[in-house]
């Protein structure tokens, strides 16, 4: 891909950041509405408790989820960071890709799921979503902290892309490949 222009690479990153910051705070509101439905003695309390559960789940976690994706997706195809030639960028992006399936394929579905037995007065605690709120704030906690700290160095295809391409070493005239002139004396 080529490379993103200084004011375009600057308005993805803040987007990015934006979207992202976005996410890890749904996930917290996400996690006190899970804790408020499972720990309340109040059957009308863990009903609006998963209703509005609801309503974050069905307008604003896939969005965000993938709108961080992309964002950061085209960030690091569109930077010198690249998707796989930092180990700590490649860790963000696979994090992220399973964060987001997980998102639409296990935390949504059940958040509907309990907002339907609470509509029907049927709900039970649920520590599912608070689990998975749970561990879905300390990932986004953890992919902040390696987007700041940048550990671990180059990929082995990121160290390969720095050194460049290796080009045969010139030769002076009258030389072999071990550094002796034609006579078998050390040219220095």
């Amino acid at each position: 891909m080529q490379q993103l222009t200084r004011p375009a690479r600057r308005t993805l990153l803040v987007l990015h950041v934006a979207v992202s910051v976005s996410w890890l705070g749904l996930t917290l509101g996400l996690l006190a509405l899970g804790i408020t439905g499972c720990t309340t003695g109040s059957p009308d309390m863990a009903t609006a408790a998963y209703r509005a559960m609801k309503i974050f789940g069905d307008w604003l976690v896939l969005p965000v989820a993938l709108a961080t994706l992309v964002s950061g997706l085209v960030l690091s195809l569109g930077t010198p960071w690249g998707l796989a030639r930092h180990r700590w960028v490649y860790v963000k992006f696979w994090l992220t890709v399973v964060t987001v399936l997980l998102s639409v394929f296990a935390l949504r579905p059940g958040i509907n799921r309990q907002a339907a037995e609470a509509a029907a007065g049927t709900a039970g605690p649920a520590i599912d979503l608070v689990v998975a709120p749970a561990v879905a704030t300390a990932t986004y906690f953890f992919i902040t902290a390696i987007s700041v700290l940048k550990p671990w160095g180059l990929t082995a295809r990121g160290r390969r892309l720095r050194s460049g391409p290796r080009r045969p070493r010139s030769r002076p005239s009258g030389t072999s490949a071990q550094g002796n002139d034609k006579a078998g004396a050390t040219v220095r």
